[in-house]
Order: structure tokens, then sequence, then C-alpha cells
């Protein structure tokens, strides 16, 4: 994938484009988030920062689906306590919290 970076040192846009597997999109990017990828890519022995953008990107979104999948667990979980074992997790739960302070 090819980057090319544009603007002056107050607006920074990176174009990147691979005609083949992806699209080519525009984002604005902080001078140090710039110099960072290009830190990263370097360490990968890469000169643009395409690819630490996509892994980033790929991480981000693995994550929340993560969440996603643990969110759903715990929804399913509801009602799963009699009242008592409920009314019994949340005293404990209370006097767990206070011994804290």
């Amino acid at each position: 994938m090819d980057v090319e970076a544009t603007g002056g040192p107050d607006e920074l846009h990176a174009h990147a484009c691979d005609t083949l597997t992806s699209v080519r999109t525009t984002i604005e990017l902080k001078d140090e988030h710039r110099a960072r990828l290009l830190e990263l890519a370097a360490r990968r022995g890469e000169k643009g920062f395409s690819s630490v953008i996509a892994d980033a990107i790929d991480a981000h979104l693995r994550r929340l689906d993560a969440q996603e999948a643990a969110r759903a667990r715990a929804l399913r979980l509801r009602g799963s306590l009699s009242r008592k074992d409920a009314d019994r997790l949340r005293r404990t739960a209370a006097e767990l919290c206070e011994s804290w302070r």
C-alpha cells in the first residue's frame, strides 16, 4: 500500500491507496501521530505507515467485537440468580466496597 503525506505545519493529510484490496482514503493526523507512525513503520522496515494503521484498525475492531460478545454473555445471565442470591451478592459487594475505604 502506498502512503502519501501532504499539508503544512498546522495540517497534515495522509492519503493511502491500494487499488487491489482496499480503498483510497484521507485521514487527518496530528504531527506527533504521524511521527510515531513513521517510527513504527521504520522499525518494521516499511517506508509508509499504511500497514501500521491497518493493524491498529484491525486490533480496535477485534476489541470492539470482544466487548460486544462479553456484553451479550452478561445480558444472557440476567435473571439467572434467585432474588435471595442476588440480595446476598449485593450485600457482600457493598460490604467489600466499604472495607476498601
